[in-house]
């Protein structure tokens, strides 16, 4: 309460120059941000210009690896023969030509692309049959052929 009383009676009454209370913290500040930060002039610039550097290096980074992504949306969209994305394509051309996928991700995809092929062939699937429990598939087909027959005699008056 006491606080709010001093903010609105105290600052006003300070603007007019009665007290002349700000001019002292006005002039404790130091005006050179080299001295706020407890360095010369020379380590302060030095300091500013690897800051600079870290952070374009970071956003070169960084661009580079949206590239990368964008590169490898590209490689599934043709693959997959979708639609071309213009940010795709532009995000390739503002990177540059020598974006790459990475390695680990192209390994994935064509780990997918092999198991589809693989499944995609008569030899696939000779496999998945193989795979299949015989009398599992057998239960199935005797259900769903006594059910087509209830739900035919329901339907005909024939049978």
């Amino acid at each position: 309460m006491a606080f709010l009383i001093k903010s609105m009676i105290g600052n006003p009454l300070s603007g007019i120059g009665l007290g002349g209370g700000g001019d002292k913290e006005e002039e404790a500040a130091p005006t050179d941000p080299a001295k706020a930060a407890g360095m010369t002039r020379e380590e302060y610039e030095e300091y500013q210009k690897q800051v600079v550097e870290e952070k374009m290096e970071r956003d070169a980074d960084f661009l580079h690896k949206k590239a990368e992504r964008a590169t490898l949306r590209v490689c599934l969209r043709e693959k997959y023969r979708l639609p071309k994305s213009e940010q795709d394509d532009n995000m390739i051309e503002i990177a540059g030509d020598d974006v790459d996928v990475p390695e680990d991700l192209l390994k994935m995809v064509d780990e997918d692309a092999t198991e589809e092929e693989g499944k995609d062939s008569i030899m696939g699937q000779f496999q998945n049959l193989q795979n299949m429990d015989m009398d599992q598939l057998k239960e199935k087909a005797s259900a769903t052929v006594t059910e087509l027959k209830s739900k035919a005699e329901e339907k005909c008056s024939v049978m």
